[in-house]
């Protein structure tokens, strides 16, 4: 069946079925207030403090604790490898939810509910997030969310893939549905051969489904230890057998066992000639937390809740029982000498993970129900790492033979160790497969279907005018004596070409050459007035803006200012000579004959959200990339690589020299006193932040990297011209939030109002000065250099303004000149 049909189908069928999810969610909110609590996740609505401003992040989904377990070494690991991604985790469950949010503090930047497999949910969170990876862990096989992953441009990785005994035959029902959703992953990463071998009969391409190992197996026993208030406990206790029964569960039908009842029924005959004995009693569920304490009630059995345990709560005469109930303490306990149950087994529930008491060295024992680690089981039962029984009537005595023969106890707990120790490594594999498709992924961003239908008749208006305006200037095309090294960009701002201008300009002033730099003067007061100002000169803002204010204080080069750039070149022909002009964001000024184009790509949104005006920040389509003569990836991190990147640029341009290039913070300058200081030493412990740039993620990105986190962050459009009044409404938030100071970027400078220090006293006000760092930079400056070599020489402008040529326009009657 086709894809197309296969997915209309089941979306059909989700809305037929949506008034019965609702029912659904409406039970489960009677039932359990906590349901209610943060429902909008699960409709896509996440917390403010989670919106990107640019693709990267890592998006994990774990369903439930046992998946949230393994998550926390993988974070780890991905932390170390990935420290500039941040990290977000998705669960589904209210267990989940509570044990995510207490193991993965400090790990994750985010956790919260997944959203309804829904296209609006997921999109909604896509759109959030813009994640470069999507990680999805066992069974969590969502159609939507795979195929929104992959249309907005992310990697998408299964990991630590399994299909249950119990859950095959299902799954194999339905395999022409499954064949046509596991086509999206990148990868598939399986617990095993044989779930290697199901996923296939499901229709998973044979070359992305590998077998990678258990990611259960990298388990590490954390080191906070047992709760403080259970050892005390444990110690008033003096237990001298502990006997746990970890994760017991219901029955799954009529007539299966129940786990509770036959783990009570079992400790009361030990109880009879084990006086010593503690049994720690620990429900899977939270909701049968209260119906194992009635069952200790109604059997008389001496018992106390972790709930109720404080500092001094008197332990009951032994042989009693302490009742967990409590999320995510169990593994700690495990490192109590003790006999362990794993429940899950005796019912039909598939069992449970047995790794976290075999890598405490724990003796384990199993029922006969284990087929959600088949392998796992099999593997320690082969191996006398563990001791089966088959029903519950066996129960009692494995445990009272484990507790009476010591070295037995010591030789099963040692040979689990052992056999979890030798199966390490799939962890390592995962984070290596999230990092490759990480580098690879160029995401996209997607707007709100409403969003979409209002703004595409308008970016083909935006294709067709541009198209007929390039057409236009080529046609009028003027070419100037001196040779012209354009710096642009595909997309609206946010590149870094400011910085790269200036870098050139000074590496090419430092090698002898006299460079000249022309610019628009976006926004400034007088956009129709053609000015020339020295290297140096001075002027104020609203004559230049604040692009060519920054090319003008660096006192690098001579600046010609204004949206005629033929002209402005030939005025700065005539007053400096200069033996090459830098165009400053000229990629689409076509009416400049250019005899270099250097294209700047950032690595934080390479390609302006994936769509022209206004649906994206495209000014051209990516295939205008095939004029550039250099590409330059900037906003990159040290020792990362583009891959992804770089391959989409060559789809476009597969001969043009590429580099990469980054800017970094060179010291904070105060803008009263202009003292500076080193960028990560500012003598003040908080501060507040603010930008106008078209991408303020650089901004905010570079504080982090600095180990500053704003009291409070605000941001203006790109090139605003502050008010005073909204400066003093800052400063005033700033102070009411603990900040002495507020920091701010060069660019932001230039837009201040007078005397913008006093307004912000008492608080410090700090500008950041950053600059270029280009990799390989002697091969991007030859390219350079050897046009003006090989460039034939042409007869210096005389000093008077010259006729225009043929198809060349007369420019302004007049220039101002501005000296230093």
């Amino acid at each position: 069946m086709d894809a197309k049909l296969i997915y209309s189908l089941y979306r059909a069928l989700q809305w037929a079925a949506s008034p019965f999810i609702l029912v659904y969610f409406l039970i489960r909110f009677a039932r359990d207030r906590r349901y209610l609590r943060r429902f909008g996740e699960r409709l896509g609505f996440l917390p403010a403090r989670f919106r990107q401003a640019t693709a990267g992040a890592v998006w994990l989904h774990a369903v439930s604790v046992g998946e949230i377990l393994s998550a926390a070494e993988l974070l780890r690991r991905l932390r170390e490898r990935l420290p500039w991604a941040p990290l977000f985790v998705s669960t589904a469950t209210l267990a989940g939810r509570d044990l995510a949010e207490q193991r993965l503090a400090g790990l994750a930047d985010g956790v919260f509910y997944s959203p309804l497999d829904f296209c609006f949910a997921v999109r909604r969170v896509l759109r959030t997030l813009r994640p470069a990876v999507v990680v999805v862990a066992e069974t969590e096989i969502w159609p939507n969310l795979y195929r929104e992953a992959k249309r907005a441009g992310c990697g998408l990785l299964l990991i630590n893939g399994r299909i249950s005994d119990r859950a095959e035959p299902r799954y194999r029902r339905l395999g022409w549905f499954f064949r046509a959703v596991l086509r999206w992953p990148d990868l598939i990463l399986t617990q095993s051969e044989a779930n290697r071998q199901r996923y296939l009969a499901l229709g998973a391409p044979p070359g992305r489904t590998i077998e990678s190992g258990n990611l259960k197996y990298d388990f590490r026993p954390g080191p906070a230890g047992i709760p403080e208030a259970i050892g005390q406990f444990l110690e008033r206790a003096a237990a001298g057998e502990i006997w746990i029964a970890a994760s017991t569960m219901p029955p799954a039908a009529a007539g299966d066992v129940d786990e509770d009842d036959a783990v009570l029924d079992a400790f009361r005959e030990l109880a009879r000639t084990h006086p010593g004995l503690l049994l720690i009693l620990v429900p899977r569920k939270p909701e049968r937390f209260d119906l194992a304490a009635a069952k200790l009630e109604r059997r008389g059995i001496p018992y106390v809740r972790r709930s109720l345990l404080a500092s001094g709560t008197p332990a009951p005469d032994l042989p009693a029982v302490l009742l967990l109930d409590s999320i995510g303490e169990l593994g700690a306990l495990f490192a109590a000498e003790s006999v362990v149950f794993m429940g899950g087994s005796l019912a039909r529930r598939g069992g449970h993970n047995l790794l976290e008491p075999a890598f405490h060295g724990r003796a384990v024992i199993t029922g006969p129900h284990m087929e959600n680690f088949a392998e796992i089981a099999a593997e320690f039962s082969s191996e006398g790492a563990c001791l089966p029984v088959s029903g519950p009537e066996e129960l009692g005595g494995a445990v009272e033979r484990l507790l009476l023969d010591g070295e037995l106890r010591a030789r099963l707990g040692d040979r689990a160790r052992r056999l979890a120790e030798a199966r390490r490594g799939a962890t390592g594999r995962a984070v290596a497969a999230v990092a490759e498709l990480h580098a690879r992924a160029v995401p996209s961003r997607r707007p709100p279907l409403p969003v979409f239908l209002a703004l595409w008749p308008l970016t083909r208006l935006w294709k067709r005018g541009g198209a007929w305006a390039r057409r236009r200037e080529m046609r009028r095309q003027e070419r100037l004596h001196t040779a012209v090294v354009s710096a642009g960009g595909l997309s609206m701002g946010g590149s870094g070409k400011t910085p790269f201008v200036l870098w050139l300009a000074a590496q090419l002033a430092a090698s002898g050459a006299r460079p000249a730099i022309l610019t628009r003067g976006y926004r400034r007061a007088a956009s129709g007035e053609l000015s020339v100002f020295e290297a140096g000169a001075r002027a104020p803002v609203r004559e230049t803006g604040d692009e060519a204010q920054i090319f003008l204080r660096s006192g690098v080069a001579p600046v010609g200012v204004g949206a005629k750039r033929a002209s402005a070149g030939r005025a700065v022909e005539r007053l400096f000579h200069p033996d090459v002009l830098i165009l400053d964001d000229g990629f689409q000024h076509r009416r400049l004959a250019r005899d270099l184009d250097i294209v700047l790509v950032d690595a934080l949104d390479p390609f302006g959200g994936g769509a022209l005006f206004p649906l994206g920040r495209l000014r051209e389509q990516p295939e205008a990339l095939a004029r550039a003569d250099l590409l330059v990836i900037t906003r990159t991190e040290p020792g990362r690589a583009y891959p992804g990147i770089e391959a989409a640029l060559r789809a476009h341009n597969p001969a043009a020299p590429l580099f990469r290039a980054r800017v970094e913070p060179q010291y904070w300058a105060d803008a009263a006193s202009g003292r500076r200081f080193e960028p990560g030493s500012l003598p003040f412990a908080r501060a507040a932040a603010f930008c106008g740039l078209a991408n303020p993620a650089s901004f905010w990105r570079t504080l982090a990297l600095l180990g500053i986190e704003p009291a409070i962050r605000r941001e203006w459009p790109d090139h605003h011209r502050y008010r005073p009044g909204e400066l003093r409404r800052l400063a005033g938030e700033a102070r009411a939030a603990g900040a002495q100071a507020l920091l701010t970027t060069e660019k932001d400078l230039m837009n201040l109002p007078d005397g913008a220090a006093e307004i912000a006293a008492p608080l410090q006000l700090l500008w950041l000065k950053m600059a270029m760092q280009v990799e390989d930079a002697d091969r991007l400056l030859e390219a350079v250099q050897r046009l003006l070599r090989n460039r034939p020489t042409a007869p210096a402008p005389g000093p008077g303004p010259r006729k225009a040529g043929p198809g060349e326009s007369e420019g302004p009657a007049s220039v101002r000149l501005e000296t230093a």
